[in-house]
């Protein structure tokens, strides 16, 4: 009776933790549903590129685990959510979220996307922000024109004014 009692207090002590951390279809992302977590933000590479293109604007990838890393966190309240980043975004990059949660998960062509840019960047940790051109090739693949990363930055004028430099450098660079 004892072992029962004992077995049955253990399953209630893992079951729920074991219920929470497997994903289910109701904590999957749709296709359709799908958007980042701040407002103009992408979350699709190949939209980024399109507008990056049309533009002549370079992208800044936000790699980023929105619902549980801590300093990603931080970033999107004291940076990405203040309405004088957004204006500046707005004039000087086009903003893809490549997002890596823990209590949902994204569509299933999303989570291959960004895994494969985490891989190209050699992303090791969260927040990491990468500032980079894309060139398409005839056969529809992207070779990648890295200009800087940085990773989280406190307030806005200090977070713009270094990507400003890496622009900058970029912009120098090539004249």
């Amino acid at each position: 009776m004892k072992t029962i009692k004992r077995l049955l207090i253990l399953l209630a002590i893992i079951l729920p933790f074991h219920l929470y951390a497997q994903p289910t279809t109701s904590n999957v992302e749709s296709n359709g549903d799908y958007k980042a977590h701040a407002e103009g933000w992408l979350v699709d590479i190949n939209e980024a590129y399109d507008i990056s293109t049309k533009t002549g604007k370079p992208i800044m990838a936000n790699f980023t685990g929105s619902d549980w890393c801590g300093w990603c966190k931080k970033l999107k309240a004291e940076v990405f959510d203040q309405a004088a980043f957004k204006t500046w975004a707005d004039k000087n990059v086009v903003l893809v979220e490549l997002d890596f949660p823990r209590r949902f998960q994204v569509p299933e062509n999303i989570r291959k996307q960004n895994a494969s840019l985490q891989q190209a960047f050699q992303v090791t940790g969260y927040p990491t922000i990468w500032l980079f051109n894309l060139v398409k090739n005839e056969q529809g693949q992207f070779t990648i024109e890295a200009l800087g990363k940085t990773g989280y930055v406190k307030g806005v004028p200090a977070f713009t004014d270094g990507i400003d430099n890496m622009i900058k450098q970029k912009k120098t660079t090539n004249n």
